[in-house]
């Protein structure tokens, strides 16, 4: 797939982000569509190198991974992050504020320095100023989300629909807080597949053929 050319390194990068339902194969479809593109796929990874970079622990971002907080103490962090990490505000803000700013900044790093696939944690609101973003959102049929989870995690029908429901209600109420835009909404995406419908297989493709028409459209109109 044939990269966007400009004049800084952000333009020339493709970025996918996906967002998911528990179950929906959100993950595997991001994994396989980086493989077709050559790319690497940032899912827990993405923690490690924030981890990293911010000299906080590693197991305090996997505590806070995708957990909400309030309107308010989000306001606080953004007010911050546009200040930057060096004033009061900031080394005064409690841990899991800390986490969310060192994630939000390190998805950026991550765009402007290579063409990837990021997996949740708000990546497309992240990257809503880089145009060469192609925001996903996975969704699946019940019946198909729980069988997955069964599957995965060895659990009955009870337990599973358990784990659906409380991880959807924490990526929602996650997304919700920290991006202006609602959680599985089709206004809140560029595209929205039920891999119930189409398969895995059938998800990346839609995905690939989705991202560069929108690359021909960005190369004529910008």
């Amino acid at each position: 797939m044939c990269m966007l050319k400009g004049e800084d390194s952000m333009r020339g990068n493709l970025v996918i982000t996906i967002g998911r339902q528990c179950g929906s194969g959100g993950k595997m479809i991001g994994q396989k569509i980086a493989e077709k593109l050559g790319v690497k796929c940032y899912d827990k990874e993405l923690l490690t190198r924030a981890a990293k970079e911010s000299g906080l622990c590693e197991e305090l971002f996997e505590t806070h991974d995708e957990k909400p907080t309030s309107s308010f103490l989000y306001s606080l962090v953004m007010d911050t992050y546009s200040l930057g990490y060096t004033n009061s505000a900031y080394m005064d803000m409690p841990i899991n504020h800390k986490i969310f700013l060192a994630q939000f900044d390190t998805i950026k790093k991550i765009a402007n320095e290579e063409s990837c696939v990021i997996v949740g944690r708000c990546a497309d609101y992240a990257l809503a100023d880089y145009p060469n973003t192609v925001s996903v959102f996975i969704t699946g049929n019940d019946e198909n989300k729980l069988n997955s989870i069964k599957s995965l995690y060895h659990v009955d029908d009870a337990k599973a629909k358990d784990i659906m429901v409380k991880t959807d209600k924490k990526r929602s109420s996650y997304y919700n807080y920290y991006s202006s835009k609602k959680w599985g909404d089709t206004r809140s995406y560029d595209l929205c597949i039920n891999r119930s419908a189409v398969g895995v297989d059938g998800a990346v493709k839609m995905i690939r053929a989705f991202a560069e028409t929108k690359q021909e459209w960005l190369n004529k109109n910008t």
